[in-house]
């Protein structure tokens, strides 16, 4: 079974529309969570990052991936970033990109492979409640 590594991200989704709709779209696609100042999502205590590492077991090791290594690369590539931040206004990526719950997942993907070795991620899952979740694999994303 795949190394498996869990985090806790405490953070401020203040989801804003898209800046490329009109208002009458925005409205439309969401509905209640329009709001031209945002409408905020509080990722503190339910927000669970999951970061499975998939690959053929070192023989040395006797690990897919040494977890510490793993924990370390989430550190840099998913709290350094997001950790107490306001997703909208403090992470540069989310002022052109709209801070969905299945953005963050692909901003976490993204960030993860310039740093794991090839191969080793599989998925990212982020738990926007315990019943929505995002899962993202690279092209792929599924909504649960």
């Amino acid at each position: 079974s795949p190394e498996h590594v869990e985090q806790m991200l405490t953070c401020r989704a203040c989801l804003s529309p898209s800046k490329s709709l009109s208002d009458e779209e925005n409205l439309k696609l969401f509905g209640k969570c329009n709001n031209p100042n945002g409408h905020g999502h509080n990722y503190k205590g339910r927000k669970l990052i999951s970061i499975p590492a998939h690959g053929g077991i070192d023989p040395l090791s006797g690990m897919v991936m040494n977890l510490t290594d793993l924990k370390e690369y989430m550190q840099e590539a998913i709290m350094e970033p997001l950790d107490h931040k306001n997703l909208d206004k403090d992470v540069p990526y989310f002022s052109e990109v709209v801070s969905t719950t299945e953005n963050v997942a692909v901003f976490i993907w993204d960030s993860l492979q310039k740093l794991l070795p090839e191969g080793i991620l599989y998925k990212v899952e982020v738990h926007e409640t315990e019943q929505n979740v995002v899962v993202y694999k690279g092209e792929e994303t599924i909504v649960k």
